[in-house]
């Protein structure tokens, strides 16, 4: 299962939004920093109302929704690429996961220390990219150093190490993270076996306050603070970013879903933050569902985007890939207006695809195999 780490400064909401997001109490939230030492790790289901909307077509009876794996990773301060605070096991810990979801500060609130003692999401953002940055740099250099021999003596994986080695080191230096490098697609293939840490797909969430939760989730650029971060981090760092209250979000923990969404109702908010928060995190990792349902069970199945049939039939078994004959598929949104598969049948919607095809989120399969 594919994982996103929750990283931040100390102090900025990372704990008490893991607690949200995983629906849980198991990480410790607390107003010092370092409070959480060892990474807290929690299964999260992904939303998706459209595994209730089939259920009703197919006569299902339970909902098996995608999931991943959310760490929530000690606070990082500046100086951690060199050790300083927790940063050997921060830098460890974020290596282990897939994508990042950055926490950023963005209230104020004179009861909650701040590390650098005022508030500035844009320096915070960049103490932590830096770091990272660092941490990369100096293991691109050992690499090359490691490699140059077995490039002058001309054997090919090593040069192609050693100019990948020579495009990311004056990019790193520049203070430019290593997902933002114009890569060819055999420099990406090559890029994942160096393991770093700017090279990780990232989401921020702009933890803002209650009170002003409504207008920064409904008219972000109008807060003074997200506005920074959504400009800085697309300009800078090809993500992009959501608002959330993790205050608000740990509220919600407890309360069943139709009270929480009247909750969010009375605050002018249409959506919440965890929820845009877990679905943002599912896209930036490349991942997308395609559905199947019966009298048993509506299920989502996760695949990365563009994988073709045969690969995404062997999400569910090996069986399935290694037999593969062809893909009964209709798409969701055809099913639901035409309200049935007979239906999509007699309207030509229903179809049969091969080896080749190119699934797409939301198609609803019925796989067909021999082994």
């Amino acid at each position: 299962m594919l994982r996103a780490g929750i990283v931040g400064l100390p102090n900025v909401g990372k704990s008490t939004l893991f607690n949200a997001v995983t629906r849980t109490r198991k990480a410790e939230a607390a107003n010092y920093p370092f409070c959480t030492i060892d990474p807290n790790i929690g299964m999260v289901t992904v939303p998706d109302e459209r595994l209730a909307v089939l259920a009703k077509i197919s006569g299902a009876a339970k909902l098996v929704p995608a999931a991943i794996e959310f760490v929530d990773i000690a606070g990082l301060v500046k100086g951690a690429s060199k050790g300083e605070g927790l940063g050997n096991k921060f830098l460890s810990n974020i290596r282990e996961v897939d994508a990042i979801v950055h926490v950023v500060r963005c209230f104020e609130n004179a009861d909650i220390h701040h590390v650098d003692g005022s508030i500035d999401p844009i320096r915070d953002i960049e103490v932590i990219n830096t770091e990272l940055i660092i941490a990369d740099l100096e293991g691109v250099t050992k690499r090359k150093s490691r490699v140059e021999k077995d490039a002058k003596r001309g054997i090919k994986e090593a040069q192609a190490e050693l100019a990948l080695c020579d495009k990311l080191i004056p990019h790193l230096d520049a203070g430019k993270p290593a997902i933002t490098c114009e890569l060819t697609d055999d420099e990406k293939k090559l890029l994942k076996s160096f393991f770093l840490l700017s090279s990780k797909p990232v989401i921020y969430a702009c933890n803002v306050s209650e009170a002003e939760l409504a207008q920064a989730a409904n008219t972000p650029d109008a807060h003074p603070f997200v506005s920074k971060v959504r400009q800085h981090v697309a300009a800078n760092h090809d993500a992009r970013a959501v608002v959330i209250s993790a205050a608000i979000e740990n509220e919600l923990v407890d309360l069943p879903e139709e009270d929480a969404a009247a909750y969010l109702a009375d605050l002018g908010v249409n959506d919440s933050g965890v929820s845009r928060l877990i679905k943002g995190a599912f896209d930036v990792l490349g991942l997308q569902t395609y559905l199947t349902t019966g009298e048993k069970e509506t299920r989502a199945w996760t695949i990365t985007k563009g994988m073709k049939a045969p690969q995404a039939a062997g999400v569910i078994h090996g069986d399935f890939e290694r037999g593969f004959i062809a893909a009964q598929i209709v798409h969701y949104d055809d099913l639901v207006a035409l309200g049935s598969e007979a239906k999509c049948r007699e309207a030509g919607k229903l179809r049969i695809e091969g080896k080749e095809y190119v699934m797409r989120d939301g198609d609803v399969v019925e796989w067909r195999f021999n082994v």
